[in-house]
């Protein structure tokens, strides 16, 4: 399933507190300079609508959220969305996830990373397009901390599967480690939009999450 139409947001919003540019994040990388203090922080990768990033951060204002979109408009429509409920612990960046990790984040200094449903690229020529790609996953493996994990959900088996493979082989990451079902307890219960749709269509979600070796 693709991506739906987005609403309108509203042109007369001040995003600057929730939305960030590439070149408006701080080189060398500095996580305060953003957020206004010094707090765990959380990444994730293909933020779409921003329900995880809405929810995660409401339900843990100790920690920092930053959501990477490469789409510029959605992550202006999830920035819209942080503004609205006042999470000033989160902020959208719109950007190349790839290159963020490869240039920005420091060895050891991510809390979580957290990848769902990303772009399949369902042709085989353009499989090197993907998000979990042996590159991604090196650096995502460098920049967490110690103990701390990787969220990686697909709707695909085959993108599953490949990526598990890709884990085994160029990473030492621990797992997969069983990610089991929730049950939602309201409408929009769900790690994502993307989670809400397939299973109220009834189909496959895959789950999975990695450990970084404590040493």
């Amino acid at each position: 399933m693709g991506r739906r139409a987005l609403r309108k947001i509203d042109p007369t919003l001040d995003l600057s507190r929730h939305f960030r540019a590439f070149a408006q994040l701080p080189q060398p990388w500095d996580a305060a300079a953003i957020f206004g203090r010094e707090a765990p922080l959380v990444v994730e990768v293909g933020s779409g609508k921003g329900l995880f990033m809405r929810s995660a951060a409401a339900a843990e204002p100790a920690m920092d959220f930053l959501g990477l979109e490469i789409v510029e408009k959605y992550a202006k429509f999830s920035a819209a969305g942080l503004l609205k409920r006042n999470l000033t612990n989160a902020v959208m960046v719109a950007g190349d996830a790839q290159r963020i990790f490869n240039e920005l984040f420091p060895n050891d200094s991510l809390e979580a990373v957290h990848v769902y449903f990303p772009d399949p690229w369902w042709k085989k020529r353009h499989r090197k397009r993907r998000v979990m790609n042996e590159g991604f996953l090196k650096n995502v493996e460098r920049t967490l901390k110690p103990g701390r994990l990787l969220h990686f959900w697909t709707d695909v088996e085959e993108y599953f599967t490949a990526t598990l493979e890709l884990i085994a082989t160029s990473t030492t990451l621990l797992g997969p480690l069983e990610v089991p079902e929730k049950s939602p307890e309201h409408d929009l219960d769900y790690r994502t939009h993307f989670e809400r749709r397939m299973r109220r269509h009834d189909e496959a979600v895959y789950r999975s999450e990695f450990k970084k070796r404590e040493s």
